[in-house]
């Protein structure tokens, strides 16, 4: 379990833009390094830990739970949630104080396009678990964007439109 900790703890440091912006390398270790599940089991994870209410950080205790069981569950989220809140919390103070101050836009003008390109990044990696050269994966993905970007239909909708064309085509 000390695994899971360690690895989900560092996640955390570094998760700017929250849990979207280190997907990849959480499926990366998940599936490929630690193989704790396969890639459709990971992308299966993250649909159930959003769909349910709550934050989608909620992902982690699955993985937890999946490795480890309830207990599992219970750490891996701790491990995710804990390191950030205490970096936010020694950190805020600091940053409150300093909002006049021209090097703080500079910073936060930079952390945009990072934030943008990881949570990208986490996007295609949750669109093709099979790999980018299965062509159903990204038509599904791409079908979904464009009606979440184009109607105003509830998410929920369009993933379970989604989870039957996925079932429908594979």
């Amino acid at each position: 379990m000390g695994e899971v900790v360690l690895y989900f703890a560092l996640l955390s440091l570094i998760s700017v833009g929250g849990i979207p912006s280190v997907m990849p390398e959480m499926q990366r270790l998940v599936v490929e390094t630690k193989g704790w599940a396969s890639a459709e089991e990971f992308t299966q994870l993250f649909a159930v830990a959003q769909a349910a209410p709550g934050p989608n950080v909620l992902v982690t205790a699955l993985i937890g739970w999946k490795v480890y069981g309830i207990p599992g569950a219970f750490v891996a989220l701790a491990a995710f949630c804990a390191p950030a809140a205490a970096l936010a919390y020694s950190v805020g103070g600091f940053w409150d104080r300093m909002r006049q101050a021209p090097w703080r836009r500079h910073v936060q003008r930079a952390l945009v396009p990072v934030t943008v390109g990881l949570v990208l990044a986490g996007g295609w990696v949750l669109a093709t678990p099979l790999g980018a050269e299965d062509w159903r994966t990204g038509a599904i993905a791409g079908a979904a964007s464009a009606a979440l970007y184009s109607t105003r239909l509830n998410p929920l909708w369009i993933l379970a439109a989604g989870g039957a064309l996925g079932l429908l085509l594979f």
